[in-house]
């Protein structure tokens, strides 16, 4: 009988191979959830000591069924899937990784907004359906010396702000702290921002105060040229208020990462128009990031599960 045993909810790589590998050094089972559903996690999580999530939602109901829950980690750096409160009223840990996949996010944003400024993807539409016209699309402008706005300048905001000077554009960004300015960066508030960029990426957590953040009011205030793009949380957007700012000329386009659904329903709008690029919830990924999140969240489990101090304790909450 193993000494431990920890509930893996769901993840999204082809196996649990280093995570199992990981906690088999300190003789914990593994347990794999089929689905992520509240009653399937609920019944799997009873005679569980750990929790680690992805994208499941882990809220009260799954770590209340866990009586002997002594850490909730997080497959990624987001905790809006779990109830963080719950576990802090409980004194449980909740962990997570914050330097993950900075660098993987910060690029497929870039490569998102390249993609639109070289229309990249309407052109590959175009030539897949028999159509080798450069005429036919849009006018095409030089990204040098354009206005990327950032709205959230945290780790991943920073990083892409690196990229974007690199490229000599102009850099303005909307943060509610303020803390921390970077050199050759404008804090901006926001409603200045929506109007002065040529293209506006997402770099900012989903709560309860900005859920639907990006709605009809704030696309009135964008320009016509401008681009949307959203590397963080689908939730953040109003995505029919998107589709008829799309079709109001309100906006060029917009490149999602993310969506409130995953998946979407790809044949609805705004996931079916053109001036849309859609990626599977890609931008966190590359072998580099995934071995590195998976093997430290597994540490982290490890390390409280027998007796220590894991990293990236989000909540506060005193460990031995």
């Amino acid at each position: 009988m193993p000494r431990f045993k920890v509930l893996i909810t769901d993840y999204a790589w082809p196996d649990v191979t280093i995570e199992r590998d990981t906690l088999a050094k300190i003789d914990a089972e593994l347990v794999v959830a089929p689905k992520g559903d509240i009653e399937t996690l609920s019944k799997l999580a009873a005679d569980c000591d750990a929790i680690m999530t992805n994208w499941a939602k882990v809220p009260q109901p799954v770590i209340e069924a866990c009586p002997n829950c002594k850490i909730v980690s997080r497959l990624g750096i987001g905790l809006d899937n779990i109830d963080v409160a719950y576990c802090t009223s409980k004194n449980i840990p909740v962990t997570n990784v914050p330097d993950y996949c900075l660098i993987e996010v910060a690029e497929h944003a870039l490569a998102q907004m390249l993609s639109m400024a070289r229309k990249i993807a309407f052109y590959h539409h175009e030539t897949m359906n028999g159509r080798y016209v450069l005429q036919a699309g849009p006018k095409l402008r030089r990204i040098e010396g354009q206005t990327l706005g950032i709205v959230g300048l945290g780790n991943i905001g920073r990083k892409l702000a690196e990229k974007a000077l690199g490229l000599k554009m102009r850099v303005i960004a909307y943060s509610r702290s303020r803390k921390d300015p970077m050199p050759g960066v404008e804090f901006v508030e926001l409603d200045d921002l929506l109007k002065q960029s040529d293209y506006i990426s997402l770099h900012t957590p989903l709560t309860a105060e900005n859920k639907q953040w990006f709605n009809a009011e704030k696309f009135k205030l964008l320009k016509p040229t401008a681009y949307l793009i959203n590397t963080a949380r689908g939730g953040l957007i109003d995505h029919a208020a998107l589709q008829a700012a799309l079709d109001a000329g309100q906006l060029a386009g917009a490149a999602l990462d993310v969506q409130p659904v995953e998946p979407p329903d790809l044949s609805q709008a705004p996931f079916n128009d053109p001036r849309v690029i859609v990626t599977p919830h890609a931008a966190f990924v590359s072998e580099e990031s995934l071995q590195n999140l998976r093997s430290r969240v597994a540490q982290q489990v490890a390390t409280l599960l027998t007796g220590g101090k894991p990293e990236n304790i989000v909540n506060g909450v005193k460990v031995a």
